[in-house]
């Protein structure tokens, strides 16, 4: 008996080796060029099934042989960067100074599906906005005809005096800022996208310029096809089944990610060119916070989420896809504040993202 408790101890070492070495990969993805190697290059997003996986192996191991457990503990620490990426905590949390700026990002999903926008039944976005006290609002998929008019979101949100509404793909989709201090300009940045884009705002805080850029990156192309692919790989038994899913879906997403990241790259020499006293990066990035598109555009910049966020902070609520891929960017002079992925309105398929900023 103890010879066969040490031959399957051996062969789970060795499922549990296969594990770690998944996790390692798909935690260092963000580095791996999606130009190159896009399949390997979209494995971050594996990456919490494989967090779990080894958390799981490091309690079996404490339990029935306790020497093993190093090995889980030893991945744990190589990937500690991606983890406090991907799920950070932070308990302390300094207060929000009077003069911090709210930022405000959310994907519409035009504003509810064009929900009208009556006395007798507001908008539930429109009523959303209304209510954040935001200092600076952007939106991506700023979709408006219909039920709901481009008149009816300015009358709304009047007490911003400062907008601007980029018009994307010949008014298939759009971006839009709603602002408390001035506009001063509105560049939109030139990539290839056939709906999708990014555009940067100047914008006069005080006597100081922020720059301001509103994303909307290119998108996975989820079907109808994937959502059932992807409904197998959660619900089969089927290995074959599963398998074949999670190829089909990596396929998918390797396609998105070439593109995106090509954006990401574009966006980021674009901060580079600003010699302001303040950069914003905001918007859907359409990506996890351990992918390529993140590490390339948050270079030399820290994460809003990661920096005063807690937890995972799934921004995205479709198809139990459950994700952060809405973020905010931040230049390192700038101390951010309460970071929060907002669940408390359900009118999109994405959640809001705020923070509070102030100059360091």
């Amino acid at each position: 008996m103890r010879f066969i408790g040490k031959i399957l101890a051996l062969f789970l070492l060795g499922v549990n080796a296969l594990i770690v070495l998944l996790m390692l990969v798909s935690a260092y993805s963000p580095y791996i060029n999606p130009h190159l190697h896009p399949m390997w290059s979209c494995s971050g997003l594996l990456f919490p099934v494989f967090l779990l996986a080894n958390f799981l192996f490091l309690c079996f191991w404490a339990v029935v042989y306790w020497r093993y457990a190093f090995f889980p503990l030893l991945a744990f620490v190589c990937c500690w960067g991606s983890i406090r990426t991907y799920c950070p905590i932070n308990l302390s949390q300094d207060e929000t100074p009077e003069n911090a700026i709210k930022i405000l990002s959310y994907n519409t999903r035009a504003f509810g599906n064009r929900e009208r926008h009556t006395k007798e039944k507001p908008n539930r976005t429109l009523s959303y906005l209304q209510q954040s006290e935001a200092d600076i609002i952007c939106l991506q998929e700023y979709i408006v005809n219909g039920k709901l008019k481009k008149k009816d979101v300015d009358y709304a949100l009047r007490k911003y005096p400062y907008r601007h509404y980029y018009q994307l793909n010949k008014g298939w989709n759009g971006l839009g800022c709603y602002s408390k201090y001035p506009i001063l300009s509105a560049t939109p940045i030139k990539y290839k996208s056939k709906g999708n884009g990014s555009i940067a705002y100047k914008i006069k805080v005080d006597k100081d310029t922020l720059l301001v850029i509103n994303n909307h990156l290119e998108t996975n192309r989820i079907g109808d096809s994937e959502v059932d692919a992807y409904q197998e790989v959660i619900e089969s038994r089927d290995g074959k089944k599963v398998s074949s899913g999670i190829w089909k879906l990596m396929k998918k997403m390797a396609e998105a990610i070439k593109i995106r990241a090509k954006q990401a790259e574009i966006v980021k020499e674009e901060t580079e060119k600003f010699h302001g006293k303040g950069i914003v990066l905001c918007g859907d990035f359409n990506d996890s916070p351990v992918s390529y598109t993140h590490r390339a555009m948050s270079e030399g910049l820290k994460d809003a989420f990661v920096e005063s966020g807690n937890g995972l902070g799934i921004s995205y609520n479709q198809h139990r896809m459950f994700f952060r891929i809405d973020h905010i960017l931040l230049s390192k002079n700038l101390k951010v504040y309460n970071c929060t992925v907002d669940n408390s309105i359900d009118a999109s398929d994405h959640y809001p993202i705020w923070c509070y900023i102030s100059w360091e």
